[in-house]
């Protein structure tokens, strides 16, 4: 027997029964003795659940976007120590695969399903109300979080929270699938798709907070880490031998790609050989590092894509900057994760700790073929901001101010041995590397080893229960759990060789579809659509699908289907089958208007709205006053001292899009921000008076997204402007809807600093128009 099933079955034999003792306190009878005094009775106390000596504890970090061949533990040119660190005393699996998509990929790593089964066919901001695809986990498949929790651990998540539905990742709830719904007892992180890493809006469990404010040089990751610190140091303080389960979901390395200067600074020039010669690099140390099998070629290049030998000197610069501010994310994200793994070794508790790290798909095309300093373009129907746009901000790529994306250029290169992206059924979209450490439970002789055994993000959950020998129940809190899924790897830890235990797969994502059986896989890119392309022409039925046989081609480079016609239909009918049993139906792939949608379906139907300070903030803006191409006013009632006063009346979204009403240098002002593209500015002719009065901006819509814009004190016109462009789906993915101050960035640079609280505002009321 094996050291790690040996401690499995030790585990497991013990853990099982706590469980099942755990589940019936509430039906056991008070079994001692009640006299008439305590001397002619007899205390009872049910024992509480704990795990037994020697369970490990479990830490998981689930980046964001980062590709197969991004890091230097899969032959990346990306430095990650850590990670490698991790791989030298544990292994990688070559072979592991993901939704390609960050809600589904993170929904189903906890729950061991499917994405479809538990309503997340796609990201909760395009849900759509069928069971695949409502961005309702259901309670009859709870996840490790839970389990773990209900067995003794101590659950702790901090991070990337985004597959609650927008319209509950509220103060208002419900709550029911917010962290503390699925298990996990302690929650710091954020309840979007992204954050800016030097100013994020965060949650501390249900409560919002802003860590950033009066902290110079504050980044996200250090936080995080300092935090997961500061938690494991509490713990053991309270409870020395109890383990603990914790899952840290960087932001990093979706966008913004940010990091403190000094990180980025580390790879000026690194990148000046351009995507297409690192493709080469990449593949090179992946095959020398035995990462990708022997003779395995490149995928072709996305044509889309210009060559980097076609690029003038200007493109080159500004695209190489863009790579230098991500490979200094995601280095600077390996340190600050290195010093929970320095922390957990100094106290004794790294051997015994299941380490995992992935990724949540393959890396992401949405920057387009010129990289954007704002990705908000890319929800909003501008997802290709052009060089000259973006080339004015070279020298501050990775600084607070953009919502920075490199090319798809760099992406591609990041997907080695693949090709295409985030989003896409091929590998570039779910492949991603796995790493495992478990020093006490996996065999040191196999430290370092390579497991190409094919296996899927659902797999996670189960291993991680395998390994700590708790059983999933049944039933939890009264509903009867689904079957897991996912397929425990514990069978390979130290086995190499053992035959692959999966040996089906299906993949969906808005329309891409693919499905992998006994290693072939055939896949299909529907409409061809890339993240950049706008309108694609076509349809699920004119869809070319394209097969692969793995086991001689690892990185999908040549297609068979003409070869083996029977095969493709055999796969095809075969991924129909799949679709049926897991919810996949009904198939869609228009992003923007389920987008869209998704707003209009949350919002608020009144046509009037009142607010109070002083915390009318952090309101989503899928549950804030729909505003998009409608005439609307906003009123504020204010009482100035005879000083004077200024500060933020209304607004929403921040640096990527929005608009905002304040008073500066006493005169009432109006911003709105397009895209970052244009901002428009208007300032009242008169200042606020002193005392009681009503400050108000309306605007009337003259066309499609756009109109005019009026400002009024005390009813009198002070200031008119038109706004010949507005937003059409969404300010922000993170930025919030807020009154009487503005608790994110500020919409304007160099105006008002946030949070910029205006003290003298009694009721702001928002009237909202029919058209």
């Amino acid at each position: 027997m094996t050291r790690s099933h040996r401690i499995t079955s030790i585990v497991g034999a013990s853990l099982v029964v706590a469980l099942v003792t755990a589940q019936a306190h509430a039906q056991l009878e008070f079994k001692g003795k009640i006299g008439r005094t305590l001397e002619d009775s007899e205390q009872y106390w049910p024992e509480p659940v704990k795990p037994p000596e020697g369970a490990p504890n479990v830490l998981i970090w689930l980046i964001d976007d980062m590709g197969y061949g991004h890091s230097s533990a899969f032959g990346g040119l990306t430095p990650m120590p850590s990670i490698e660190r991790l791989a030298a005393n544990g292994l990688r699996y070559n072979n592991f695969h993901t939704t390609a998509l960050c809600s589904p990929s993170r929904a189903a790593i906890a729950a061991g399903r499917n994405h479809h089964s538990i309503g997340m066919g796609s990201h909760s901001l395009t849900a759509m109300g069928f069971p695949g695809y409502n961005a309702h986990p259901p309670e009859t498949a709870k996840g490790f979080g839970d389990i773990l929790k209900k067995a003794g651990w101590s659950t702790m998540f901090l991070g990337k929270w985004d597959h609650t539905p927008q319209w509950e990742s509220t103060f208002a709830g419900p709550f029911d699938r917010w962290p503390g719904g699925d298990g996990w007892e302690h929650f710091y992180g954020f309840m979007s798709g992204d954050m800016n890493n030097f100013n994020p809006i965060m949650w501390m469990d249900q409560t919002p907070v802003q860590p950033s404010y009066d902290q110079p040089g504050y980044h996200v990751n250090k936080d995080m880490a300092d935090t997961a610190i500061r938690w494991i140091s509490m713990l053991k303080a309270s409870a020395q031998k109890k383990p603990f389960v914790m899952f840290w979901a960087t932001g990093a390395v979706h966008a913004p790609h940010q990091a403190p200067r000094n990180w980025i600074e580390k790879f000026r020039g690194k990148f000046d050989m351009g995507y297409d010669e690192a493709r080469d690099m990449i593949l090179a140390r992946q095959l020398e590092m035995g990462i990708v099998p022997p003779g395995t070629k490149l995928s072709p290049r996305d044509p889309l894509v210009p060559a980097w030998d076609t690029l003038n000197d200007d493109e080159k610069a500004l695209y190489a900057r863009q790579m230098e501010a991500f490979a200094g994310q995601l280095a600077y994200s390996d340190y600050e994760f290195g010093r929970i793994l320095d922390y957990l070794e100094r106290i004794g508790e790294l051997d015994n700790t299941l380490v995992l790290f992935t990724s949540d798909n393959g890396g992401s095309g949405e920057g387009g073929l010129h990289g954007t300093f704002n990705e908000n373009g890319f929800f909003n129907g501008v997802p290709n901001i052009p060089y000259e746009v973006n080339s004015p901000y070279i020298n501050e790529w990775g600084n607070r101010v953009g919502v920075w994306h490199v090319t798809a250029g760099w992406t591609q290169a990041g997907n080695t041995p693949f090709q295409y992206y985030k989003q896409s059924s091929y590998r570039g979209g779910n492949a991603d590397p796995l790493v495992i450490s478990w020093p006490a439970g996996i065999d040191k002789k196999h430290n370092g080893q390579i497991r190409t055994q094919y296996s899927h993000i659902i797999d996670i959950a189960p291993t991680i229960l395998e390994a700590a020998g708790v059983e999933a129940p049944a039933i939890i809190d009264g509903h009867e759990q689904m079957p897991f899924h996912g397929i425990a790897l514990n069978y390979s830890f130290d086995d190499p060789d053992a035959d692959d235990r999966r040996t089906v797969q299906y993949y969906e994502l808005f329309g891409n579809r693919g499905i992998y059986a006994d290693g072939w896989t055939a896949v299909t890119l529907h409409k061809q659509k890339r993240p950049w392309v706008l309108n694609a022409e076509g349809s699920l039925d004119t869809d070319v699908w394209e097969l692969f046989n793995l086991r001689e081609d690892f990185s999908q480079s040549t297609n068979v289907a003409d070869q083996y016609p029977e095969k493709l239909a055999e796969l095809q009918a075969m991924f129909e089958v799949e679709a049926e049993k897991y919810n996949v139906y009904p198939l869609d792939g228009n992003v923007g208007p389920r987008l869209a949608a998704m707003q209009a379906r949350a919002a608020p139907q009144d046509k009037e709205l009142v607010y109070y300070p002083p915390a009318a903030i952090r309101v989503h803006e899928s549950v804030s006053p729909p505003l998009k191409n409608k005439s609307h006013e906003f009123i504020a009632e204010v009482n100035t001292p005879a000083h004077g006063a200024d500060g933020m009346l209304v607004t929403a979204g921040g640096r990527t899009a929005g608009y905002a009403l304040f008073v500066k240098n006493g005169h009432l002002t109006y911003v709105y921000n397009y895209l970052g593209i244009e901002r428009t500015m208007l300032t009242s002719s008169e200042q606020v008076p002193a005392g009681e009065s009503e400050l108000s901006m309306k605007f009337t819509k003259t066309g499609n997204f756009e109109g005019d814009v009026e400002l009024f004190i005390n009813g009198k016109s002070v200031g008119s402007t038109h706004l010949d462009k507005t937003v059409p789906a969404t300010y922000s993915i993170e930025e919030t809807f807020d009154v009487g101050e503005d608790t994110g960035s500020p919409i304007i640079e160099d105006v008002y600093a946030v949070p910029f609280r205006f003290e003298h505002l009694d009721k702001l009321t928002v009237k909202v128009g029919d058209d």
